[in-house]
């Protein structure tokens, strides 16, 4: 049986733990306010390029660029996998992994290669342990402010990539932010770019809405040429911008449950050490009654 001085020292131990995952718990507070304020801007400037960007596709037909014509034969194929830098974040990226590796595995009978670009030290491990080939890694970005270029310049290399052939398909994981407790695992495909869906608001009656005929100048094949290449930079961006949000909020999470399971150590160990205590107590008692009748005997 565990001494008071053992449950006093595991007492204390536990309340150093729970200072530490009150003060990540705080940090991550913070910085998800930033975070998810640079997300929530992005989406409506990203929701309107993807409206314009349809909008010109459909005035200058499919075969307007070769980033909007797919690949008869798909073999290779590249994954943009997006993962945090630090752990502490619960099931975080385990979930975002284990998308990939699902994607994986649903084609591994048709013998595609596969490629990686890493953002995110958690990722790029993963890749290292798998043996998979990292084409670029991009490791410090992840849980900052993101800035638009630390997107656009893998995203450039992408573009070039497809172009050149040496990828038939480009696809990007992430984490998308749907809400503080809730964050989901998304596999979207950047390249070849896919065809702008109406939604049944664009689809719906007049009065409902549609969606815009643009004034192009210069013609729609000319502004294609400039935007689809931004449409990829723009992509990856917001996928950037909500993985880290969606880190913040699972970190943020993990550490509050941490917190509570701390506080519940602590009352079952206050617990034991009080029974203990009662119990050294009581054979103090005993000892010393047991004394007392031995000297009157």
């Amino acid at each position: 049986m565990a001494t008071l001085k053992d449950i006093k020292s595991k007492i204390s131990a536990v309340k150093k733990t729970k200072q530490i995952t009150k003060a990540m718990n705080m940090v991550a507070a913070s910085k998800l306010r930033s975070s998810q304020a640079n997300m929530e801007g992005f989406r409506p400037y990203a929701r309107k390029f993807a409206e314009v960007l349809g909008s010109l596709a459909e005035r200058a037909g499919e075969g307007a660029s070769p980033l909007l014509v797919p690949k008869a034969d798909v073999k290779r194929i590249h994954l943009v996998l997006c993962t945090s830098d630090r752990g502490l974040c619960g099931g975080f990226n385990t979930n975002l992994i284990e998308k990939a590796e699902t994607f994986m595995k649903e084609k591994a009978g048709a013998g595609i290669e596969f490629s990686f670009t890493a953002f995110g030290r958690k990722g790029r491990n993963w890749c290292r342990k798998v043996k998979t080939p990292i084409v670029s890694e991009h490791i410090g970005i992840m849980g900052t402010a993101v800035k638009f270029n630390e997107a656009a310049t893998p995203g450039r290399k992408l573009v070039q990539g497809f172009l050149d052939g040496a990828y038939d398909e480009v696809y990007v994981v992430y984490a998308e932010f749907i809400s503080m407790a809730k964050q989901v695992p998304v596999l979207k495909k950047l390249l070849p770019i896919p065809p702008i869906e109406r939604t049944e608001t664009d689809s719906g009656s007049a009065d409902q809405g549609y969606l815009p005929e643009h004034i192009c100048e210069p013609s729609a094949a000319d502004l294609l040429g400039e935007m689809l290449p931004r449409n990829v930079f723009v992509q990856l961006y917001s996928s950037l911008l909500e993985t880290s949000a969606s880190e913040h909020a699972a970190r943020m999470l993990a550490m509050n449950n941490a917190t509570k399971a701390c506080n519940d150590m602590m009352a079952n160990l206050t617990l034991v050490y009080n029974k203990a205590r009662q119990a050294a107590i009581t054979a103090e008692l005993m000892d010393i009654v047991g004394g007392a009748e031995a000297l009157k005997g």
